[in-house]
């Protein structure tokens, strides 16, 4: 489990596919700290650390992640927002993330707001997700509150510090974003099925 509360950013260093898998190396700041077999939530995908050296650590994806995320555009060089998972008892500052991308959204619009900025994000609603106002969405692995709700899209403020330490500054319009919809949200819609 993770709170979408960002730790630090992580740099793409080498993409190996692997038969249908890719093995991912990353660099970060935190790299001392992971332990071999930890989860750790890259752009909002729980990935288990597989090996550890120096400042560089190396994470399989398998293919149905690779299907269900924006993991097959990432790149070397990419900026990637780094959550490990939450310790019990700890505040929970952001909300209940489980680290499993329930589909991918795209980039629509970015408006500059005087200090912060509006991203609008567009997704498929034949899967059945949605988003409520002020409820809680994942946007590559961040916790934000949902500012404007529609049929198949939303709009998210990013306040300055939001903009400096995750990846939403390298965002562009038509970029393909991970998007994990409220876990709540997610079982009512569920249940409301079954009806």
């Amino acid at each position: 489990m993770f709170t979408g509360i960002i730790e630090t950013l992580g740099t793409v260093q080498e993409i190996r596919k692997n038969e249908d898998n890719y093995d991912i190396t990353i660099a970060s700041s935190i790299t001392n700290e992971l332990k071999i077999d930890q989860s750790v939530a890259h752009n909002g995908v729980c990935l288990t650390v597989v090996s550890i050296s120096d400042s560089k650590y190396i994470v399989t994806a398998i293919k149905e992640t690779i299907q269900k995320t924006n993991l097959s555009d990432w790149n070397v060089g990419d900026l990637i927002n780094l959550e490990r998972a939450m310790k019990l008892g700890d505040r929970l500052d952001g909300h209940i993330v489980q680290g499993h991308v329930d589909q991918i959204g795209t980039c629509k619009n970015i408006e500059n707001a005087n200090g912060s900025w509006y991203y609008t994000f567009e997704y498929n609603p034949d899967l059945r997700n949605l988003t409520i106002e002020k409820g809680s969405i994942t946007v590559n692995g961040v916790s934000l509150t949902v500012v404007n709700s529609r049929k198949n899209e939303f709009s998210v403020a990013i306040i300055p510090y939001t903009y400096e330490n995750t990846n939403f500054k390298s965002i562009k319009i038509g970029a393909k974003i991970n998007l994990e919809f409220d876990v709540i949200g997610k079982y009512i819609t569920k249940l409301q099925s079954n009806y």
